[in-house]
């Protein structure tokens, strides 16, 4: 096969050379991809190499032109191909869509929108190499029959091309587009969008068919929009301070401009136009009527005209609220001033008042001011005008107006001869003076409170000299007069008064007592204090004490003096304290007096016997029954023993041991040591009828014995019951009260109940209180209740206990 129609051939030789000059056909047929040029080889020519001798030149052998089916469609359609489309002919499926590169795909899909295809034999060239390229992908982690890249977007299907059919440009003959293209990038819009789109982009190009000019659109606001607009841009943007001072450099027009506040920004007027302006082309024709200058300056005067609007709208809303405000504001004052007026005439009617009471206290007043007087004044102050009278500084007004007329009450007063002189005026004027808030809290503060000035400087004077002259021992005048001034005198006066005044007194007095010279009690003028001072007696206890057991060094039971002097304290000192002081001091002396004691059946006498007994309500049950075991009881067994063993008259025998028996309280017998002890007795003389020593025996001795021993031991078994039974019926009348009585019965009659089933001493403490609450004494606990609790006083503060606590404290 030759070929020279491809390279030529030369015209002497016949040899085949490649001819590269530019013919016409080679001009005619450029851009015809599907014409095979003269000069060039086509991709689709396949060569064989026909030589086998490996040294010589190679050879190639054309093996011709292999053809689609397409191809040979379009070359026997060539003639249609080549000739012109117009534009009207295009379908609208072939028109140029949109493509949606970034809606439907994301970097986490494994792969396109419209699937993937898997070719089993993709890649299989490598199976003749070592596969280092699949080898080296594996390693970076691809995953065969998926994507490249991080996120498995790379394309699996090699990229498809498809022929265009003739020789137009790009598009001519619709869309190129492949079926895997439509798929991995569908497009946006749809058939109608895109048909809309392609009308009104026509449409543009084509002359309105009615032939006549568009007609100008007018936009219309209203005065009420124009209001609305200004009041929503004032909630949204309203200026600052900060902002209206910044210098501001407008560079966004030909020429530099500079301005001094954001708002003068807003003064720019932009001329606003729908169909803004176009830049002239060349085949467009100029505008027959422009007036650039006439329309700013009348988009100027309507901006101005919407800003005066807006301004006048806003002056109107200021105007109104200032009115509401004002007529607020107006009447406001009027019932500021109703009220000034009102305190005006009040305080110009008090004013006149107090001007009446100086004028009447000047020396030589016809009418001169007394104290009621005064007291009635003050009460139609603190009546009528309640309000300008605690307002007022009451401490100056009693100063100046109350001080000179109480000292001048007060000038004649003695105050231990009449000790209720003007208790009732100076309570009185405790209720117009004092201070309310500060007694709530208990406080003195003599510059707040014009009553307890008043008593600490007119009322505490007379009281300090009255009491420099008293005598310790005439107490009676000094305890009424404190008695009956004790509800009066607020209540740091009153312990101002017992604690340095009366108790130094009280002290000086007791240390020079001698009880075996004075002839008057110390009982007589200490204990009328109790009620009064309570616990602050108790440092003169001990020095009493002391000189009473020196006293009693040198003293004998035979002196009941001793009693009567001693007897007054037993219930005031304290339980453990008089105990001790018993068994320290008396006794001792009353063993003594046992000891002498002779016991003769025949002629006794009983004296010492009866100064013992005598003591027994002074001393314990305990002390008294150590006593008798002590130094009586064996000195009496033993003379009936001797008795017994003479032959003795059973009779005389019987009345005597129950006269001895006779001799002892009810109290003391049932005490276990002295049952035993007259147990003992009768077990002797029945050991003595029943024994046959002595030969002779008294006619019915034995059954008189045994006739004893059973009536005493009957009488000692009903006495058990009977006090078994009492007990019991104690126990029940108690339980039966606490239950009637537990209805109305308060917390304060409970720890009075407890307190006396308790022998616990439990009485107020005479003017004493803590935040208005009365003070009591349980035994020597001070207490105060509040709400149905108990409050004892600790170290630094009360504190709430049980009523159990209380009474285990008490103990």
């Amino acid at each position: 096969m030759s070929m020279s129609h491809l390279y030529g051939t030369d015209g002497e030789d016949g040899v085949e050379m490649e001819n590269f000059e530019v013919s016409d056909w080679d001009l005619q047929n450029e851009f015809n991809p599907h014409l095979i040029s003269g000069n060039r080889i086509p991709s689709q020519v396949v060569f064989w190499c026909s030589s086998r001798d490996y040294s010589a030149p190679v050879n190639f052998i054309s093996a011709g032109l292999k053809k689609s089916a397409a191809e040979d469609m379009s070359d026997e359609d060539s003639d249609e191909d080549e000739k012109p489309i117009k534009q009207e002919e295009i379908p609208k499926e072939f028109v140029p869509k949109k493509l949606k590169t970034g809606g439907n795909f994301k970097p986490s899909q494994k792969g396109f929108v419209g699937g993937t295809k898997s070719f089993v034999d993709f890649g299989s060239w490598e199976r003749h190499t070592k596969g280092i390229g699949q080898k080296l992908l594996q390693k970076m982690g691809y995953v065969p029959g998926r994507g490249l890249g991080k996120n498995a977007q790379g394309i699996i299907n090699p990229i498809e091309a498809k022929q265009r059919k003739g020789k137009g440009a790009v598009g001519a003959y619709g869309s190129e587009r492949t079926s895997q293209s439509l798929q991995d990038f569908p497009v946006v819009d749809s058939e109608e969008e895109a048909e809309e789109e392609f009308q009104k982009e026509l449409s543009q190009w084509r002359k309105d068919p009615n032939g006549g000019k568009k007609k100008p659109k007018y936009s219309y606001k209203t005065v009420e929009e124009l209001k609305a607009k200004g009041r929503i841009s004032k909630q949204l943007s309203a200026p600052q301070k900060e902002l209206s001072q910044v210098k501001v450099i407008d560079m966004t027009g030909r020429e530099q401009k500079v301005y001094y506040s954001y708002s003068q920004i807003s003064h720019k007027h932009n001329i606003p136009d729908d169909n803004p302006q176009q830049p002239l082309g060349k085949d467009s024709k100029p505008q027959g009527f422009a007036l650039p200058e006439l329309e700013h300056n009348l988009q100027l005067l309507i901006d101005i005209t919407e800003q005066e609007i807006i301004q006048n709208d806003r002056q109107l809303q200021y105007e109104r609220d200032m009115v509401v405000n004002l007529s607020h504001e107006i009447q406001k004052m009027s019932e500021v001033l109703s009220h000034e007026a009102t305190a005006i005439s009040n305080l110009s009617k008090v004013l006149e008042m107090v001007e009446e009471c100086e004028r009447r206290m000047q020396p030589g007043c016809e009418n001169p001011l007394t104290l009621d007087e005064c007291a009635k004044i003050f009460e139609t102050l603190q009546d009528k005008y309640y309000e300008e009278y605690r307002m007022s500084d009451r401490v100056d007004l009693a100063v100046a107006i109350v001080y000179p007329l109480m000292k001048d009450y007060f000038k004649n007063w003695d105050p231990l001869k009449d000790c209720s002189y003007g208790t009732e005026i100076i309570a009185k004027w405790k209720s117009l003076l004092e201070n309310d808030h500060l007694l709530s809290h208990g406080g003195q503060d003599l510059s707040t409170d014009a009553f307890h000035r008043l008593m600490w400087e007119i009322w505490m004077p007379y009281v300090r000299n009255i009491v420099a002259q008293w005598q310790p021992r005439n107490c009676g005048s000094m305890v009424d007069f404190l008695d009956s001034w004790v509800n009066v005198v607020p209540v740091w006066i009153l312990e101002n008064i017992l604690d340095q005044l009366i108790f130094p007194k009280l002290q000086k007095e007791v240390e020079s007592w001698n009880p075996l010279t004075d002839t008057v009690p110390i009982h007589s003028w200490i204990h009328p204090w109790l009620p009064l001072m309570q616990a602050r007696l108790e440092p003169l206890y001990s020095p009493i004490r002391n000189k009473l057991a020196n006293a009693l060094q040198k003293w004998h039971p035979s002196d009941s003096s001793a009693k009567l002097i001693l007897q007054p304290w037993k219930d005031v000192f304290t339980p453990g304290s008089w105990e001790a002081f018993m068994v320290k001091n008396i006794v001792p002396k009353l063993g003594m007096c046992l000891n002498e004691l002779i016991i003769n059946p025949h002629q006794q006498h009983m004296d010492a016997f009866y100064w013992v007994v005598d003591w027994e309500g002074m001393i314990s049950v305990s002390s008294l029954v150590g006593l008798l075991e002590k130094h009586f009881f064996p000195k009496w067994l033993q003379v009936l023993c001797s008795w017994l063993s003479n032959s003795p008259n059973y009779e005389e025998i019987t009345k005597w041991y129950l006269g001895w028996k006779s001799m002892f309280s009810d109290q003391v017998l049932a005490h276990p040591s002295i049952k035993d002890k007259f147990n003992e007795a009768l077990d002797i003389m029945n050991r003595a009828v029943s024994s046959s020593v002595g030969g002779y025996m008294q006619p019915g001795a034995r059954e008189n014995i045994a006739y004893l021993t059973h009536t005493e031991r009957r009488k000692d078994f009903q006495y058990e019951a009977m006090q078994e039974c009492r007990e019991a019926e104690n126990m029940a009348q108690r339980g039966i009260g606490m239950a009637a009585s537990s209805v109305p019965m308060n917390f304060k009659d409970l720890i009075q109940t407890k307190a006396e089933e308790h022998n616990i001493v439990f009485m107020p403490v005479i003017g004493k209180r803590h935040e208005g609450k009365q003070l009591y004494t349980f035994g020597r606990i001070v207490i105060y209740i509040d709400r149905g609790v108990v409050f004892v006083q600790g170290e630094k503060t009360w504190v709430p206990t049980s009523l159990q606590s209380l009474i285990d404290m008490a103990k």
